[in-house]
């Protein structure tokens, strides 16, 4: 067979290569009239064909042009740049080096392939044949260590990284990224596991699934989606073995929750990765793709199955106040897809730190966080310069006590138990300390309260309070926040809108079992309440109503603040207790108001609009805190809305790509 090469590259010179010999020993006799073109290049140019022919903008070994012709074999591109550092690294001679690639490429050439399994290993052990008939090792074996005469423990680390090669070892590596990247949200707050692990996940998907059809790739990613959603959620079943009468009915859900959990969070989590995983993308505009389609998912999930928008990339960010008060500006929607999109560009640079658009993208959207950044200052003054407003001084009662002590389903004892709560309630209120009127937390008033009930509680307190119960009112039982004036009249009532699926309705009807059936209310309100002479107005938000964007206030008002009962009784001292904790800050940040939460024995809290805790009760503890607020004003987000926002980020990522493109395109 005939050979014809081409030096492109004058440093090929120095190397005395027979590629005649080599190429004609990768093919039969049949192909002995054959001809085909070898050119020795670099890395820069082949980085060009490479990203015009395959749609990858970076550098690599051999590239093999298959024409479909006996006698035209095609054409074969070595680049020498890395063929050396491949040869350093691996610690064999750069004419063993090009002798394999010469061979891989030849049988490229001959219809030979290695994207399935099965068909990598036929070309593989030709590939071993031949060098060995050459007077070369098998190329595929791994090296012991960086030196010819071996090291002690040398062919444990070769097995270790042909473990993870393989598929077992893949599948590891994107459960372990999944696990750890939840590990940056509260109450770990360990905001670097996050970064590597959806990093490395970043990089396995490039790096290792873009010769996979969509479905497979689409199955690799499950992995880590599906890891990632459970690692984050699993604390949603611990509910179910809360009172031993819930736990009888409902444990036989425990697993298929948890599957259910894996299933949906992976599809959710899955879809940024594979919108990255083709061939075809632009190495420097995966990073705005990755992070606008991540902040797309997390927008979608408000809607999705009545939403769940929990722990957005950007509550990682508590750690430091500035970053996170730039979500007054563009929301936690802006932030996460600057936190995703700074993930992506870090790994695009160190996976070709050469390529000057990949640190041109990762100034783009270090750019865009940057104003966030200067905004989230602006909030922090602004809410200082509002901090000496009048406010009343409002007291929050913790009652911690357990959901048996709380409420049983034993009719038999309910009476009593409720009787006594409202006494423990009362002496729990009047501890020492002066306040204007006190806030209790979700369905704490044990009694179903109808429409002219005395609240019997304002009459001993002897002080106007803000109180949760269920409320019964045409019918139909809701989840309700009472105001109260001292002498125990109800004088305003919202009821809860964004009800729990599951928890508080049936979403399928009666196919799966639900502890309650409840109405929904009527949607976001104001409500008001007088002392001394203070006009208190506040939104109201029951318990996971705070996680919704733009869910609680009437369009172009500002309250004074917003009152956020709940009951984390459920949850206990696990992560979902600390990270409702960490939506009720996002949503004070982004809405520049400061926020009430009363909770049943969670963390109760007074939260300031920068997102700062002023005052709290510790989970599981029994106690009242008092604290006025201050500081409420209207932010950048509120005046553009969560959905304007997230038009704004297409639009910005849209003409970025596009942007970036057309520079890469020039440069060719």
């Amino acid at each position: 067979m005939k050979v014809c090469v081409n030096i492109q590259n004058r440093a090929w010179k120095k190397y005395k290569i027979d590629f005649e010999k080599i190429a004609n020993a990768a093919v039969s006799g049949v192909y002995k009239d054959s001809e085909v073109s070898i050119t020795l290049t670099d890395d820069a140019h082949i980085k060009k064909i490479n990203k015009k022919y395959r749609g990858i903008n970076k550098p690599t070994n051999v590239l093999s042009f298959e024409l479909g012709d006996d006698i035209l074999l095609g054409d074969i591109f070595i680049s020498l740049d890395t063929v050396k550092s491949e040869a350093k690294r691996d610690n064999i001679s750069v004419d063993e080096h090009v002798a394999h690639l010469v061979i891989h490429g030849v049988l490229h050439l001959l219809g030979y392939d290695h994207i399935k399994e099965k068909d990598a290993k036929v070309m593989e052990a030709k590939e071993i044949a031949t060098m060995k008939k050459l007077g070369y090792k098998n190329p595929y074996e791994e090296t012991v260590c960086c030196d010819e005469t071996g090291c002690p423990g040398g062919r444990t680390i070769g097995g270790l990284r042909k473990f993870f090669m393989g598929v077992w070892g893949r599948i590891l590596l994107l459960a372990f990224c999944g696990v750890i990247s939840s590990f940056g949200f509260q109450p770990f707050n360990m905001w670097w596991f996050t970064i590597i692990g959806i990093g490395g996940a970043y990089i396995l998907t490039v790096k290792t699934l873009p010769s996979l059809s969509v479905l497979r790739r689409f199955l690799w990613l499950m992995v880590f989606g599906s890891v990632y959603a459970m690692s984050m959620f699993w604390w949603v079943l611990h509910s179910i073995y809360v009172v031993p009468e819930l736990t009888n009915q409902f444990a036989i859900w425990t697993v298929p929750g948890l599957l259910g959990i894996g299933l949906v969070g992976g599809i959710f989590f899955t879809i940024p990765f594979l919108s990255i995983s083709s061939r075809r993308a632009n190495p420097a505009c995966r990073p705005l793709l990755f992070g606008a389609i991540w902040t797309l998912v997390l927008w979608l999930r408000e809607w999705i199955f009545t939403g769940f928008p929990w722990n957005p990339i950007a509550n990682i960010s508590f750690g430091n106040i500035f970053v996170a008060n730039s979500m007054s500006l563009f929301g936690a929607l802006g932030l996460t897809f600057v936190i995703i999109g700074l993930i992506a560009a870090i790994c695009e640079i160190l996976m070709d730190k050469k390529s000057s658009l990949n640190w041109f993208s990762l100034f783009i959207i270090g750019a865009f966080g940057s104003f966030g950044i200067l905004y989230g200052i602006k909030n922090i003054n602004i809410t200082d310069k509002y901090s000496d407003m009048k406010s009343p001084v409002i007291r929050i009662v913790q009652p911690a006590q357990t959901a048996e002590q709380k409420a049983t389903y034993s009719h038999q004892v309910a009476l009593q138990n409720a009787q006594y709560n409202v006494q423990k309630l009362a002496a729990l209120t009047r501890t020492e300390g002066d306040f204007d009127f006190a806030v209790y937390p979700e369905t704490t008033y044990p009694f179903v309260t109808l429409p002219g009930d005395i609240i019997s509680l304002a009459r001993v307190v002897d002080k106007p309070i803000i109180i949760g119960s269920n409320y019964f009112y045409d019918n139909k039982l809701y989840n309700s926040m009472l105001v109260v004036k001292a002498n125990g009249t109800v004088s305003n009532v919202y009821s809860k809108s964004h009800l729990v699926p599951f928890g508080e309705y049936r979403p399928f009807g009666n196919l799966i079992p639900t502890p309650g059936m409840l109405t929904a209310g009527n949607g976001p309100e104001l409500m008001s309440l007088e002392s001394l002479g203070i006009n208190f107005v506040f939104a109201p938000a029951i318990c996971y109503e705070i996680i919704f964007s733009d869910s609680l206030l009437p369009d172009g008002k500002t309250p004074d603040a917003i009152v956020n009962i709940t009951n984390d009784n459920w949850f206990g001292k696990t992560p979902g207790t600390y990270q409702h904790l960490a939506m009720v800050r996002r949503y004070a940040i982004e809405s520049g108001l400061p926020i009430i939460r009363a909770n049943y024995s969670g963390i109760s809290a007074f939260v300031s609009p920068t997102g700062n805790i002023i005052a709290a009760i510790p989970v599981g503890q029994s106690g009242v805190v008092d604290a006025m607020v201050n500081g409420a004003h209207k932010t950048a987000y509120r005046e553009i809305g969560r959905d304007g926002w997230m038009i704004i980020i297409l639009l910005f990522a849209c003409l970025a790509t596009i942007w970036l493109s057309q520079i890469s395109n020039k440069h060719e």
